[in-house]
């Protein structure tokens, strides 16, 4: 992979982005229920895995040496369905059918019920402890697919989180990589009001891992930074990107009372007008 994505990269990338935050909207709209804030802000973050960083094919999701994507952050998974459908997992349409019963997308991905899913995600905290016993199984079984992890730095109010960043210096993990979605916000509040963080970067180089600091709504750092963990040796790496949660719709960003609701038939029409725009100037721009 290069470290270097041309300009032309980029523009796609964005404008895939913006799709995958247009599809949000449209899900959560006809699900009358769902996570908006979190999704949103993720889609850069998505957009470059998987139409560019991401060793997959979506017509053959169990290829044994594709790379591996765990959400753990599960209700999140607007962002990751939306994505899955326009990188060729699955229809389109299906997208409509988002949390309603006997459906594929459920408010939480279920792995047995959609192909691409590596794990099943509910219970938060779990989603590091289950990519470093498959990064762990890579190294056993000596292949070299990569394993990524999605978190979300509420996320890292549990206990369980930091006994598993223990074992992945323990065991030298360099075909792993943990993204920490830092959007300051959670169900409750900001997060540093609920329970400090404080310094992320300080603590995981505490337990021996590579940290990488990122602009986590920049499609070139994004890029740049999956394509540098290629060449970490020894220790697992996290990347902390830092993104705006509601990202692309002004009224939604930034305000943590939009983490687990839905929009409304008025604001989704306010919110798509906004992408829509924004999708105009990117073509504007370049």
């Amino acid at each position: 992979m290069l470290n270097d994505i041309t300009d032309k990269k980029v523009k796609f990338l964005e404008e895939k982005a913006l799709e995958i935050r247009e599809a949000i909207i449209h899900m959560l709209l006809t699900a009358k229920s769902g996570h908006t804030a979190g999704p949103l802000g993720l889609a850069d973050i998505f957009s470059v895995l998987y139409f560019h960083t991401l060793n997959h094919f979506p017509h053959d999701p169990e290829w044994e040496d594709r790379d591996r994507l765990i959400l753990s952050n599960g209700h999140v998974c607007p962002v990751r369905y939306a994505t899955m459908a326009l990188s060729g997992y699955f229809p389109l349409k299906e997208l409509s059918t988002l949390r309603q019963l006997d459906s594929r997308l459920q408010g939480h991905p279920h792995r047995t019920s959609l192909p691409g899913l590596e794990t099943t995600s509910g219970p938060l905290g779990e989603g590091i402890s289950q990519a470093i016993g498959i990064a762990l199984s890579a190294k056993l079984d000596q292949k070299d697919y990569h394993v990524y992890v999605i978190t979300g730095d509420g996320e890292h109010n549990e206990g369980n989180i930091w006994e598993s960043i223990m074992m992945g210096s323990r065991y030298k993990l360099d075909n792993l990589t943990v993204i920490i979605d830092r959007n300051n916000i959670q169900i409750d509040g900001f997060t540093e009001n609920v329970m400090p963080l404080d310094d992320l970067s300080a603590k995981y180089e505490s337990f021996g891992w590579f940290v990488i600091d990122i602009d986590g709504n920049n499609i070139s750092e994004i890029a740049q930074s999956l394509a540098k963990v290629q060449n970490i040796h020894e220790k697992p790496t996290v990347i902390i990107a830092h993104t705006i949660p509601g990202k692309g719709v002004d009224f939604m960003q930034n305000d943590y009372l939009w983490h687990g609701k839905p929009p409304k038939p008025d604001e989704a029409k306010v919110a798509l007008k906004e992408l829509r725009t924004l999708k105009n100037k990117i073509e504007n721009d370049y």
